[in-house]
């Protein structure tokens, strides 16, 4: 892709990563491997702190429960969202994914600390 260069700079330092895409393209589908590569097994990130985020459009007729993604990605958090039917749920997974960011984030801090005084 065109900014392809830019990666490095967007990586830089990143605590998690959320991968949005549209279910209903077999394109997509691929892209999403090839992000997951680029941003979290090459940082390394832990998968925890990637989120997949399958984005129904409106009046879209995709069937949400039967989305089976192949590994390594099926090991991912994956949240469905429709914008139109429920907002709030998908509000919710967002707050649990950047809680789950910051608990990750203390305990490095924290393991940092403690070498340093060790």
């Amino acid at each position: 892709s065109r900014f392809e260069t830019c990666w490095p700079a967007l990586m830089k330092d990143s605590h998690g990563v959320i991968i949005i895409f549209n279910p209903e393209l077999p394109s997509h589908l691929k892209e999403i491997e090839m992000w997951y590569s680029c941003f979290v097994q090459q940082q390394p990130l832990l998968d925890s702190q990637c989120l997949l985020v399958a984005h129904h459009k409106p009046g879209s007729a995709g069937d949400m429960e039967n989305l089976s993604l192949a590994y390594p990605l099926n090991k991912l958090k994956l949240i469905h969202s429709n914008l139109e039917e429920d907002p709030e749920d998908v509000r919710m997974e967002f707050i649990k994914y950047f809680r789950s960011i910051i608990t990750i984030m203390n305990e490095s801090r924290d393991r940092e600390e403690m070498s340093i005084i060790s």
